[in-house]
């Protein structure tokens, strides 16, 4: 049986571990979640964050004082585009590894900003947001396990303390993370709770829009685009089921799918738990 941890608790820690950065949104240390036997993930080891490409000096010089060793950066080619390269940080590794098409990527950040009021309708409404969401999810899951397994090989060999980042830390970063939480043990609710975190206000990504008309930014078409920024349990359970019905449990998914052998698990912990 798992220990529940009181929403309160998590809460706490995650006000300890993020501090105020200007220009990067969504960051802080997944230090002190539990995991099912009674340890902790150790402070200090891995972060998570949206991109680093509008850090400010002071962020920079914050981010610096971590120690990173590496910093893996899952966005594709269009969001980089989009957004920009990350700052560089002297003496860090810089890892970009896609877990989504650049093409998926040129068509979701041109739905997003350019969509207008009907054709988020057609794509978006009645669940059609959510939807896709889930099924980038699984999608992630089932096709990105040779981005994952070398992720958990690379944090158990050298490569922590380690930042995580995507566009907004909440969907690619998310599950990268969520996977190397369940590969060390942590309780499946904190991995949700960890997730979820994404949602503050403070964390959210900026939705920005080119698009003139005056319904480009109403709060119907705000409402149609909300899915797709959301942190949501289903979207998460989406990838947990995806795992269960391809793999049939953790253990097989990380053994097969990942091919993290138990030495490798036992290192991963090692180096990311009290």
């Amino acid at each position: 049986m798992t220990q529940q941890v009181p929403p309160t608790e998590l809460s706490e820690l995650s006000e300890l571990s993020e501090p105020e950065l200007a220009g990067v949104r969504n960051f802080r240390d997944v230090g002190g979640l539990p995991t099912v036997d009674g340890r902790r993930v150790r402070r200090g080891r891995l972060f998570r964050s949206g991109h680093l490409a509008h850090a400010t000096e002071a962020d920079a010089a914050f981010l610096a004082s971590l120690d990173l060793h590496t910093i893996f950066d899952f966005r594709n080619a269009a969001d980089q585009r989009l957004e920009g390269p990350d700052v560089t940080l002297p003496g860090v590794r810089n890892v970009n590894l896609p877990l989504t098409d650049p093409a998926d990527g040129a068509e979701f950040w041109k739905m997003v900003r350019d969509g207008d009021l009907d054709q988020l309708r057609t794509l978006l409404a009645d669940g059609k947001a959510a939807g896709r969401m889930s099924s980038s999810y699984r999608t992630i899951i089932k096709d990105r396990t040779a981005e994952h397994s070398r992720v958990l090989h690379a944090l158990a060999e050298d490569s922590v303390p380690a930042l995580m980042h995507c566009a907004a830390g909440k969907d690619r970063a998310g599950l990268s993370i969520a996977v190397t939480l369940l590969a060390v043990g942590v309780e499946r609710d904190a991995i949700e709770a960890d997730y979820l975190a994404s949602n503050a206000a403070h964390r959210r990504y900026r939705v920005q829009r080119t698009i003139d008309a005056p319904n480009g930014m109403s709060p119907e078409v705000m409402e149609l685009l909300s899915p797709l920024f959301d942190a949501r349990a289903e979207y998460l359970a989406a990838a947990f089921e995806t795992i269960e019905q391809t793999w049939g449990d953790v253990d097989t998914y990380l053994a097969d799918g990942l091919e993290v052998t138990p030495e490798t698990r036992e290192r991963l912990r090692e180096r990311l738990l009290d």
